[in-house]
Formats: structure tokens, C-alpha cells, sequence
């Protein structure tokens, strides 16, 4: 198996497999009205971070590697969306899955070395795909910890292991 099918795999496993689910999990306790409190000024809401996190997604990996017209609004992933519920949320992640994986499917060891201008920065393929797994992981982690404050509840992410 070459390179980039090994990251491509670990990005699949990551973002799909360990992200999304966590943050399904999150979704699943929490009432549509606690989707956009945020705890203070300087922390943003489970609502808007799982927006900046498609958006992020979007950018760097449809738009950045794949070379679709970059709409990103990033100001208003930061901006509270009460009208959006906890199934609109589902709705904009399971349509983030069908493009990325078309990127995905596409790319080659050449991808992977070749430098592209994404939101500023020149970056590889590679780091491209290792940021946006760096940057769902990081996301989901105060996710997590926004439900856990707001629910107090264990969310038995690793209940199926014997760890």
C-alpha cells in the first residue's frame, strides 16, 4: 500500500469513523437550545464549531486539494445559528462526506508532494490532509468537553474496549 492510501485510510478513520461518530454522540445528548450556548465570550459553541469544522474541511480538502470554488464564509461559522437544529447539523455533516471523499478517491503520490495555496498558507497534499485530521480531532475534543460541562454524563466512547 503506498503513502498516500495510508493517510487517505487514517483520514477516512479519523475524521468519518472517530470524529463524526463523537461528535453524533454529542448531538444525540444534547437539546437543539444547548447547540449555541457558549460558556463565555472567548469560547464558541458545540453548534459553531461543528460549523467552522465542515467549513475548514471544505476549504482545505474539496476547495485546497480538489479544486472546487472556495465559498467559505468563516465569519459566519462563528456566528450563532439558533434556527439550525441538532438534525441540520447532521444534514451539513453527512453532505461533507460524499465530496470529500471524491478528493480523496482521487489522489496520488504526486497530490501529496504538491504544494497548494490554501487559505494563505502553501502547504503539501500531505499537509493538507494532516491538518484537517489534526484540526476534527482538536474540534471534537472541546466538543466533547462543552457536553460533558453542559450534561455532566459520560459520553462511552471507549465502552466497546476492554482497555
Amino acid at each position: 500500500m503506498e503513502t498516500t492510501d495510508h493517510l487517505v485510510k487514517e483520514f477516512r478513520y479519523r475524521v468519518f469513523d472517530e470524529s463524526f461518530v463523537r461528535i453524533e454522540k454529542c448531538l444525540a445528548v444534547l437539546p437543539d437550545a444547548a447547540l449555541w450556548i457558549a460558556p463565555n465570550e472567548t469560547t464558541v459553541s458545540v453548534g459553531n464549531l461543528v460549523l467552522h469544522m465542515l467549513g475548514n474541511a471544505r476549504q482545505w480538502i474539496v476547495s485546497g486539494l480538489g479544486g472546487a470554488e472556495d465559498v467559505r464564509d468563516r465569519d459566519w461559522e462563528f456566528v450563532s445559528h439558533p434556527e439550525l437544529s441538532k438534525a441540520d447539523l447532521r444534514r451539513r455533516m453527512n453532505a461533507i462526506v460524499a465530496p470529500l471523499n471524491a478528493v480523496l478517491d482521487g489522489l496520488s503520490d504526486n497530490d501529496m508532494k504538491e504544494l497548494k495555496t490554501i487559505q494563505r498558507f502553501e502547504v503539501s497534499g500531505f499537509s493538507a490532509l494532516v491538518h484537517v485530521i489534526e484540526h476534527f480531532s482538536y474540534h471534537t475534543g472541546q466538543i466533547t468537553l462543552l457536553t460533558k460541562l453542559l450534561k455532566n454524563e459520560d459520553l462511552g466512547y471507549y465502552s466497546n474496549y476492554d482497555l
